[in-house]
């Protein structure tokens, strides 16, 4: 592998696609190897913009807007960090011989619900929940009594969690339906209603795959979410070895089917030693910004890695949490108070991630802890999280 200079004519250029949090960390960790990044994303200032070497600010749907991109500044590798993006372009920039990372094909699949269930349980054979689909709200109805309650319902494309409903009670069902086309990315439609499983713990099992080592996995990483989005994780989840085996197994499975390289985030439900295979996404996850800190190297360092075909040594070097940090309200330019008080708390490190305006329950920072234990250190990134506050 042979990295050039940025803007200049051997520069190795990376267009990332989505600007978020996450993608600011893996700028963060291409800067460091010089890799000249262009970051995009629909909004001015988005938290990866903040720190690239240029960036666009056009609508990831448009096809034409990102073709126009792409032909401009000529990538090495296109880097998708969000689901809000046209996959159809991206599967004709890869006929024409742009590198799409992982691949066009495990970006298109992991963006629909229908694909990659179908994918995953159809195709693959992997144990999953019982499931239907519906576009209409009498098959959706019949869909519920088939399945049976408490159900999980999901529109087909969405990202976050964003109008997924746990439906309980009969009352409720009509309230998910709507909920769910209010909520999906585009204009609605097609919604997923799963069994609900009544698991003991999920998982996220970050699984790397790369062109000279095979597929690695980090240590599996416990996670809770809050109406579908993630507020807390840590690592390592105890589980027992034949889960474990389990779970890397559909991980591996899943990700064949899918190919490319790079770390995608594979979520499972865990009972016992059953393990069901929950959702994928073909990037860094949410839930494992806790490798910031719990490992040698963060999902970020990995994922870029991967994508250059670099050496990848994973180690736990510590039990390690992450706790997220929220606005309460609609503002512009927030300030961030008692972060003096959140880092006196030992081994806590905080980050804030520098969006411009604020939301009801958007994510503005993650605070980040180690300890002796997992719980040690999820009551560490508590603290410091909840002690933060976000003021507009």
């Amino acid at each position: 592998m042979i990295i050039g200079t940025p803007h200049s004519h051997n520069a190795t250029k990376v267009l990332l696609l989505g600007s978020g949090e996450l993608g600011k960390e893996f700028v963060i960790e291409a800067m460091r190897l010089g890799i000249e990044v262009v970051a995009v994303d629909s909004y001015q200032y988005a938290p990866a913009q903040q720190v690239a070497n240029s960036y666009y600010v056009i609508d990831m749907k448009n096809g034409d807007a990102v073709r126009n991109i792409v032909y401009r500044e000529k990538p090495d590798f296109i880097v998708p960090e969000i689901e809000a993006i046209n996959t159809d372009v991206l599967l004709e920039l890869e006929k024409e011989g742009y590198t799409v990372v992982p691949c066009a094909k495990a970006v298109k699949y992991t963006m629909d619900r229908i694909q990659i269930r179908r994918l995953a349980a159809e195709e693959v054979g992997l144990k999953t929940s019982a499931y239907r689909f519906a576009s209409d709200i009498d098959t959706y109805k019949q869909a519920i009594k088939d399945i049976g309650l408490p159900a999980v319902v999901k529109p087909v494309m969405s990202s976050s969690g964003k109008g997924q409903s746990i439906v309980k009670k009969e009352e409720d069902i009509e309230k998910a339906w709507y909920y769910a086309q209010e909520n999906a990315r585009g204009k609605g439609g097609e919604v997923i209603i799963e069994e609900f499983i009544d698991f003991d713990f999920e998982i996220t099992l970050l699984t790397v795959r790369t062109k000279n080592q095979g597929t690695l996995f980090c240590e599996p990483i416990g996670h809770i979410q809050v109406e579908g989005d993630y507020h807390e994780s840590w690592q390592p989840q105890p589980m027992s070895e034949t889960a474990l085996e389990k779970a890397k197994d559909i991980a591996k499975k899943i990700t064949d089917a899918l190919g490319g390289y790079g770390i995608f985030g594979c979520e499972l439900f865990v009972k016992g030693d059953e393990v069901w295979f929950n959702e994928i996404s073909p990037r860094p996850h949410d839930t494992g910004m806790v490798t910031m800190v719990s490992q040698n190297m963060s999902e970020f360092e990995i994922h870029l890695r991967a994508i250059l075909g670099l050496p990848i040594d994973i180690k736990l070097i510590s039990p390690g949490a992450s706790y997220c940090f929220h606005a309460d309200k609609w503002g512009v330019a927030p300030i961030y108070e008692n972060v003096n008080q959140a880092l006196s708390i030992p081994d806590t490190k905080i980050r804030i991630f520098g969006k411009p305006t604020t939301r009801p329950k958007r994510r503005m920072g993650v605070a980040l802890a180690t300890g002796n234990t997992i719980e040690e250190a999820r009551e560490k990134a508590k603290k410091a999280a909840q002690t933060i506050k976000v003021v507009v």
